[in-house]
């Protein structure tokens, strides 16, 4: 049976929940108080008899007692453990004891583990931000030349003695509106950067409206995956989350692709053959025969169920411009620009009709691996002498415990901390030279 040093919390727990003394349990079970106080303090271990009798004592199962209760907790200490960069190495073998005995202090550094981890992805999503987007850069171009025109007409006014007032008067009317132009820039600048508290900071285009309103429903439309299903039109006219009417053109076309795959993959079959062949796709297309970029959207969309892999998704056109982008836990995707894990993405898309399959590892303190599948394909025509439009498709699995070589990559050169990266572009703000 299974034993923990934090059974002894457990024990007392359960003990004060019966209304137990110290003394009455301890005579139940053949034991003295004192003996059993070492216990419940988590300063001596139950044998396996012991633990059986203290169950049946405490009417519940001995394992109740030695698992479940701090799973998240001590998962959480590994993993700053594991993320940790210290002289000594943190006593992993005595990780339960120290729950135990000092659960308060084991909180604090989970809950600091967990804060840092947050800080970080702020950091990569401001980065990107800061990096590429193109309404931050024209609003501080924006800035900067009122800023100019305003320290210019200031310049004249202070170092001209001799201005008529006609002119003198015209200098001032310039000054009051590039003030005001510049004060208007400076706000809307300030109101767009504060939306960075979210996690998906502001929907800044019609493309984020659509993401956000799928994100809110896991990327699984419930109401298309039954037959006679609500109409498209009523799905959009109930999302207030695509306030704008491109954002709701984008939604139209996301959900009627949804709905034909939906139809070629029913949930029921399709969620039995990931079951049964894991999520393969070159398996599952060739179960269904149908083509892999519908495999890997339908795998994204699965719902949140036990047992179904919970996977990302992005697709991007033939410029390498993100189209759609569902993120997966520990893999950052960027908004604005490209960066190195969309790679086998870009292969793919070098590569039309070429699945391309890759084992990823994201930089970070806790390094994570990822299970990459990319595909590259057409749209069908719609008339002859059309020009060719491709997509290229790609999904993205957790891959925890594999261990395979796998390619390293980083959410972007400006805060990737690898070093000695041939495909660098700059350096990173996180390097010691820098």
């Amino acid at each position: 049976m299974p034993r923990s040093a934090l059974m002894g919390t457990r024990i007392r727990e359960t003990r004060l929940r019966r209304g137990l003394r110290q003394v009455e349990l301890a005579r139940q079970v053949g034991v003295s108080p004192s003996y059993l106080n070492l216990i419940e303090h988590n300063r001596r271990r139950p044998g396996a008899a012991l633990a059986e009798a203290l169950g049946a004592a405490l009417q519940i199962a001995p394992g109740a007692l030695a698992e479940g209760a701090q799973d998240p907790l001590l998962d959480a200490l590994r993993e700053a453990a594991a993320a940790g960069d210290t002289i000594e190495p943190a006593e992993l073998d005595r990780i339960e004891e120290f729950v135990g005995r000092f659960p308060g202090w084991a909180e604090l550094v989970a809950a600091q583990h967990r804060r840092l981890a947050a800080l970080e992805q702020t950091v990569e999503r401001l980065s990107d931000r800061m990096t590429h987007d193109p309404y931050l850069s024209a609003a501080l171009h924006d800035v900067l030349s009122a800023i100019s025109s305003v320290r210019s007409t200031a310049a004249i006014l202070a170092e001209s003695d001799d201005i008529a007032p006609d002119w003198r008067k015209r200098f001032h009317a310039n000054l009051h509106a590039d003030s005001e132009r510049l004060g208007a820039g400076a706000q809307a600048l300030v109101g767009y950067l504060d939306t960075a508290e979210d996690e998906e900071m502001s929907l800044a285009a019609p493309q984020e409206e659509l993401e956000a309103w799928l994100a809110a429903r896991d990327y699984h439309v419930e109401a298309l995956e039954r037959d006679g299903a609500v109409p498209i039109a009523a799905l959009i006219d109930d999302a207030p989350e695509l306030a704008t009417r491109p954002a709701r053109a984008l939604a139209g076309r996301f959900l009627h692709r949804y709905r034909a795959d939906a139809r070629a993959l029913p949930l029921g079959p399709f969620t039995a053959a990931v079951r049964a062949l894991g999520p393969d796709p070159g398996a599952l297309a060739a179960r269904f025969e149908v083509p892999l970029p519908m495999v890997l959207r339908r795998l994204a969309a699965l719902p949140p169920r036990e047992g179904l892999p919970q996977a990302g998704l992005v697709l991007c056109d033939a410029s390498g411009t993100l189209v759609f982008r569902k993120p997966v836990a520990g893999f950052a995707l960027p908004r604005f620009g490209a960066a190195c894990p969309l790679w086998p993405l870009y292969q793919a898309l070098m590569q039309p009709a070429r699945p391309i399959s890759r084992r990823v590892e994201m930089a970070g303190r806790m390094p994570r691996r990822f299970l990459t599948y990319a595909v590259c394909a057409p749209h069908p025509p719609t008339r002859f002498d059309a020009p060719l439009v491709v997509e290229a498709t790609m999904l993205i699995l957790p891959a925890e415990s594999d261990t395979a070589p796998a390619e390293p990559v980083g959410t972007s050169c400006r805060i990737c901390p690898r070093e000695g990266c041939p495909a660098r572009r700059e350096p990173s703000i996180l390097a010691e030279e820098f």
